[in-house]
């Protein structure tokens, strides 16, 4: 038996590194090499000054060719990585724990149903993905030197499985902790589990992965032109800064998630779309009531008997130099595939799963003219995670709070699972574009989301909660966006540099209800301590503005940190409701308590708890690995930035890792201000810089305009990108 295992173990290894050779010379056929070095020679990319790439090709297929390409040139790891996730294949590559990843990918889709799908596309679809694939494939046989570490040829039915750019999208909401409960366990009927979502729920102190978006009108410019805020809160370097244009419309410039081939949050000569997380209840659960007869598995539905779909599904996965493999039977209903089991019910979890369409409405937003055009494009109705704040030529500016809605019976909470048996609780059709949230043109001039309540979107002119379902928005309100309607209802005659200062504003809400709370408990205790009263002293005068020099930051960010992580207040409280409870509810004791342990653990791992808040908020990026080495003897930078959570709209989410500094490693990652009129003005910025080389002279040139909030002018029309052109070549061109 076990020189069995070995060989299939060797098998599996020969079969890997023949795969490993199907891109390099001499393995594409003739037919394959000279379709790339044709479409090659139809795509110029211009290199600027900081090598961002833009991407010019005759077709829209050409400039996606060439836009793979250049992304591949800037970070292949990234790209590689983000479809290993997005097929199902990580395990293979980063071992076991991503098994029940790769699992989860395969519930919902399986290869065949991708190529199927791919299959089904419109002509010019496949020609993007086709693009797609050849683009990458054309990068690894002119690059011999790199060396993928699993896909080393890419298919043109990958992209079906990563159709829409937000962070992991809806299926990453599924707990994959959960999924390998299910599917691990015996299936016996008797097998039981606790009840409870499958859904993955934000963790205490989670630095909120969302995005802020502002749409300004001309009432509040300098200019009379609209503007655009684009603002994503992703992990560092999750999105590269991209311009592809096309003879067939295409010119869109912002950022791109690494391996796609539409501008996710961007904008072009006429309109701007920036994507923010809108936590809309889009991804339901249904308990399925599961019978076996006759060794077969059926499920309740109403008064029928409906049999469980089921198939097999082998993944593989790594484990040290061995590549081993696991069979799983899956099951699914017509709710949805089974992800997790609660008690003695099979949960089924349905969510948007439209490849082809997603894909299609991508794409397609990047080219549109105006806002009735982007409105035409908005009911496809494949925006399931995102709100879109929008700008145009115009002058107008709109919200659009997600726009797929399965209409649902609003007597049922669907916020828990609900019993799928029940034929009552199943999603009907999709509400149409016009019974969702939007704000179009408020008479006040201005429009924001910060992941927040859309109810508050536009201050007094916002849609009212009642006209809507519950499921349509139930985030509720967060510190970002009352800092935001606080900014916005005194903006005026805005420039850009103005809005980059808005956009930037160091002042955090949360601080301003936390702090006086703490500093009223000294006051009224009056503890006999030296330090601790020096340290409050420090609090009371502060004006709850972040900057680097800031020693009262830093005692209250990690107060704050305290209090939310060992603090008596309910975990399960929403920050704005652990905010008020330590100001308000805590024990008086308990405050002074976490603050006394708050500057003990300063001194112990600062020497002093006296420490700018710069001297402990680092950004660091010493290698081009996706998880950064952190090191404190190693350089780093000063930030004067802070959390999300205590209301930064410039959010700089950092923590230790085995370390005793705090080092960044989420929030302002693409930032952009944009003006619309007879020519498109914008400024961007990225955190560190566009290469994941560190050999690269983009690896780190925009690490200190970072820090320093300086924002380089983004270069959009030819004869701009030629005056800052560093290289100019086609793709498999030495340059």
């Amino acid at each position: 038996m076990k020189s069995m295992q070995t060989k299939i173990t060797l098998y599996l290894l020969l079969l890997i590194f023949s795969l490993s050779c199907s891109v390099k010379e001499g393995t594409v056929s003739s037919k394959e090499r000279e379709r790339w070095e044709a479409q090659a020679k139809r795509v110029t990319i211009i290199r600027d000054d900081f090598g961002v790439p833009h991407v010019y090709g005759k077709t829209d297929a050409d400039a996606v060719f060439g836009l793979l390409y250049a992304q591949c040139e800037d970070d292949f790891n990234r790209v590689e990585r983000n479809y290993l996730w997005a097929i199902g294949r990580l395990a293979e590559v980063e071992g076991e724990e991503m098994l029940y990843s790769d699992l989860r990918a395969r519930l919902y889709m399986s290869k065949e149903e991708a190529i199927q799908n791919y299959e089904r596309s419109p002509e010019w679809l496949k020609a993007l993905c086709l693009a797609f694939a050849d683009g990458i494939n054309y990068y690894l046989l002119t690059h011999p030197e790199v060396k993928p570490k699993l896909l080393t040829k890419f298919e043109p039915w990958m992209p079906m499985y990563f159709s829409e750019g937000s962070i992991g999208g809806d299926i990453e909401s599924i707990s994959t902790a959960r999924v390998k409960e299910f599917y691990e366990s015996d299936k016996s009927l008797g097998y039981q589990v606790p009840k409870g979502s499958g859904l993955v729920k934000p963790g205490v102190l989670q630095e909120p992965q969302g995005s802020n978006g502002f749409a300004i009108s001309g009432k509040n410019t300098a200019s009379g032109k609209a503007m655009l805020l684009i603002n994503p809160h992703t992990s560092f370097f999750f999105r590269g800064e991209v311009h592809a244009v096309s003879e067939e419309g295409l010119n869109a410039y912002g950022a791109v998630t690494w391996g796609q081939f539409f501008i996710y949050q961007g904008f072009n000569e006429k309109t701007g779309w920036m994507h923010t997380s809108a936590y809309t209840d889009v991804i339901d659960e249904f308990e399925e009531t599961i019978l076996k007869e006759d060794g077969k598995l059926f499920y309740k539905y109403g008064q029928e008997k409906r049999p469980v779909t089921s198939s097999k599904v082998t993944l593989s996965y790594k484990v040290g130099d061995e590549v081993k493999q696991k069979t799983f039977t899956t099951y699914k209903t017509h709710h949805g595939p089974i992800t997790h089991q609660n008690g003695d019910k099979w949960v089924s979890t349905s969510l948007m799963w439209k490849p082809v369409e997603a894909l299609t409405q991508s794409f397609i937003r990047t080219k549109q003219s105006n806002l009735k055009e982007f409105n035409q494009m908005m009911q496809m109705r494949t925006n399931s995670s995102n709100g879109t704040v929008y700008a145009d030529a115009d002058g107008n500016i709109a919200y659009f709070h997600g726009n797929f809605f399965p209409r649902r019976d609003a007597s049922f909470d669907y916020s828990k699972p609900v019993d799928g048996s029940n034929p009552k609780t199943d999603w009907q059709d999709l509400h149409p574009l016009e019974e969702t949230i939007i704000i179009k043109n408020p008479p006040n001039g201005w429009i924001q989301n910060c992941n927040s309540t859309p109810f508050t979107g536009a201050g007094e002119y916002s849609p009212k909660k009642e006209d809507y379902p519950a499921y349509m928005a139930p985030a509720p309100e967060n510190y970002r966006g009352v800092h935001a309607i606080r900014l916005l209802k005194k903006a005026d005659d805005l420039t850009l540099d103005k809005l980059i200062n808005l956009a930037y504003d160091p002042y955090l809400p949360a601080f301003e209800v936390l702090i006086p709370g703490l500093v009223m408990a000294y006051d009224a205790q009056k503890p006999k301590d030296a330090k601790l009263k020096e340290a409050i002293d420090v609090l009371r005068r502060w004006d709850y503005a972040v900057s680097k020099e800031s020693v009262a930051m830093t005692l209250a960010h990690f107060y704050a940190t305290s209090a939310f992580k060992i603090g008596s207040a309910p975990k399960t409280m929403a920050i704005i409701e652990r905010v008020e409870y330590y100001t308000k509810t805590a024990p008086e004791q308990e405050r002074l308590d976490l603050f006394a342990q708050t500057i003990s653990q300063l001194e112990k791992d600062f020497g002093t708890w006296n420490k700018p808040w710069g001297d402990v908020n680092r950004y660091q990026r010493l290698t081009g690995d996706i998880k950064q080495p952190f090191n404190d003897a190693k350089p780093s930078l000063p930030i004067g930035m802070a959390s999300g959570n205590w209301g930064a709209l410039a959010s700089f989410g950092s923590a230790q890792y085995n370390t005793k500094r705090l080092y960044g490693t989420l929030g302002n990652s693409f930032v952009a201000v944009v003006e619309f009129g007879d020519k498109v003005k914008a400024k961007t910025l990225l955190a560190g810089g566009q290469s994941g080389d560190p050999a690269s002279p983009h690896f780190d040139d925009q690490a200190q305009r970072y820090a320093d909030v300086q924002f380089k002018d983004a270069a959009y029309y030819r004869p701009d990108v030629e005056k800052r052109a560093k290289a100019t070549y086609y793709p498999g061109e030495k340059h």
